[in-house]
């Protein structure tokens, strides 16, 4: 079986469906440090990362913002002295795309603090 680091984020069109709750608990579990919120009626992938300092926060900012540019799938990025918050979800589809499980894989592989 694929793990999710494997899998490429593949181009999303404004029809595509949200994942369904059956694949939310087949890809959950394989990036359990993120929680799923609801803003806006949106579910989103959202994770808190530590780090001692605003340039470690930044660069890590910057390489997820590498990430995104390379796989064309961006997240919400909020950095601050410490800490910088990452948010995914497909804006097209206004929810959940198996795309976003796939990046915050991505993302977690990239945090090493």
């Amino acid at each position: 079986m694929e793990t999710l680091t494997q899998m490429k984020c593949v181009a999303c069109r404004k029809d595509a469906p949200t994942v369904t709750d059956a694949e939310i608990a087949e890809f959950h579990p394989q990036v359990s440090d993120w929680e799923i919120v609801e803003i806006d009626g949106v579910k989103r992938l959202r994770r808190v990362f530590s780090f001692d300092d605003f340039a470690q926060a930044l660069e890590f900012t910057n390489k997820v913002g590498e990430l995104a540019d390379e796989e064309g799938h961006h997240p919400a990025l909020l950095t601050e002295w410490g800490s910088t918050t990452v948010t995914w979800w497909t804006h097209k589809i206004r929810g959940l795309h198996r795309n976003d499980f796939v990046m915050a894989a991505k993302t977690d592989v990239l945090y090493q603090p």
